[in-house]
């Protein structure tokens, strides 16, 4: 099977991709969650003019110079309003949230006044409208304030409360499982033997799922044979994932089975093989309603593919109104040799001047199994296929990392 363009991969692995069904939650569990449709207030907000500050609700033109002196004929707290309509050469004690009362146009703040038994005088002349929230003036019952495929932060939340909803519908959290193979992988906290090595991508892979939204189901490390694998992918079809995440076991040796496993199980395969740097045994298929991604076992490649194809995948099925990840421009740091037939992914650090200009510079060592390399970089630097050498300064396209 010919090597498949990244563009051709990520197309193939979000064709016929749809929105999760929608679900009700409380807005306590709402946070994070990716709204399923449009929010329109309930109320408008505030609902009458407010007063903005502690002072005196007044009729600006009773109170246009500093000789007014005004007699005091009630108060105004919050939720309290006032029961009559203020006539000239009143005023009305008002606190900050208090509904102005009827009559009065304007509130001069309680540090510019003088208390004369139940009269004040001013230090400060009135004007219509100042200290004083009109109405609506946060918003206005049927304002569409929260978007449909927008992610709820804890700013939003707390506008929906405003605009009066108990609970939100959002989109179901897609499932995504996991599935390691390799008889080398031992759990952190072993003691590795002669050979093995430390399991680490899973950890990355529920991160980074999780991160988007995603609810994530660990079914382990599976043995290198194909009993071990195939049960594997039935326990993730039976629990009802939505994404099967495979990690090793992906290439060409004798002991990568994950293929011809998923193909046994029933799997069709889409494409095997893909034309990047890390990232080149990685698969994609389909078990009925279940997608499947196979990912290198080196954990580089195994990130980095998650990153460009996981992460979008998850999001469409999320209903977000942003899916791709956005490409940005920076200067390179350093040279770069020309490039061959496959795009690459070269992790890199990042940093930004003092005007604004982002300095992208590739690690040294760009091996697929190099984690600490990969944990530094903050920026994945795109080399195009057949790309031509790349001198230190020249405008490259990155994409950043997840901090």
């Amino acid at each position: 099977m010919a090597l498949m363009p990244v563009a051709d991969a990520l197309a193939a692995i979000l064709s016929g991709a749809e929105p999760m069904p929608e679900e009700t939650v409380a807005l306590d569990a709402a946070y994070h969650r990716i709204l399923a449709r449009d929010v329109a207030a309930r109320r408008t907000q505030p609902p009458q003019a407010m007063s903005a500050m502690d002072g005196y609700a007044v009729r600006a033109a009773d109170a246009a110079d500093l000789t007014a002196r005004l007699k005091v004929i009630g108060e105004v707290a919050a939720g309290r309003p006032f029961p009559r309509r203020v006539g000239a050469g009143e005023a009305v004690r008002i606190f900050t949230g208090g509904v102005i009362p009827d009559g009065a146009d304007a509130v001069i703040i309680q540090e510019d006044t003088a208390v004369d038994g139940d009269h004040i005088t001013i230090t400060e002349a009135a004007v219509s409208g100042r200290h004083i929230r009109k109405a609506g003036i946060d918003f206005r019952e049927d304002d569409v304030l929260l978007a449909k495929g927008s992610r709820l932060s804890d700013r939003s939340v707390a506008l929906a409360a405003a605009m009066n909803y108990p609970e939100l519908s959002v989109r179901r959290r897609p499932k995504v499982a996991l599935l390691a193979t390799g008889d080398e992988l031992v759990m952190p906290g072993s003691s590795p033997g002669a050979g093995q090595v430390v399991y680490s991508n899973g950890y990355a892979l529920k991160a980074l799922a999780r991160s988007e939204g995603a609810e994530t189901l660990d079914l382990g490390i599976a043995a290198d044979t194909v009993a071990a694998t195939t049960a594997g992918i039935r326990r993730a079809r039976d629990a009802g994932a939505d994404i099967l995440i495979t990690s090793g076991g992906a290439s060409v040796g004798e002991y990568d089975l994950v293929k011809s496993s998923l193909e046994a199980e029933g799997v069709t395969m889409a494409f095997w093989k893909i034309a990047m740097r890390p990232g080149k045994p990685m698969m994609h298929g389909r078990l009925g309603a279940m997608r499947v991604i196979g990912l290198p076992g080196n954990p580089v490649s195994s990130y980095v593919c998650a990153f460009l194809f996981l992460v979008p995948l998850i999001r469409t099925l999320l209903g977000r109104t942003t899916v791709h990840h956005r490409k940005e421009t920076a200067l390179l740091g350093r040279d770069l040799a020309a490039n061959d037939r496959r795009e690459d992914y070269l992790r890199a650090r990042l940093e930004a001047r003092d005007d604004g200009t982002l300095i992208a510079t590739p690690v040294d060592h760009q091996d697929s199994s190099l984690l600490a390399n990969l944990a530094a970089a903050r920026a994945l630097v795109i080399r195009p296929p057949f790309a031509s050498a790349a001198r230190q300064g020249s405008v490259c396209e990155i994409l950043r990392l997840p901090e």
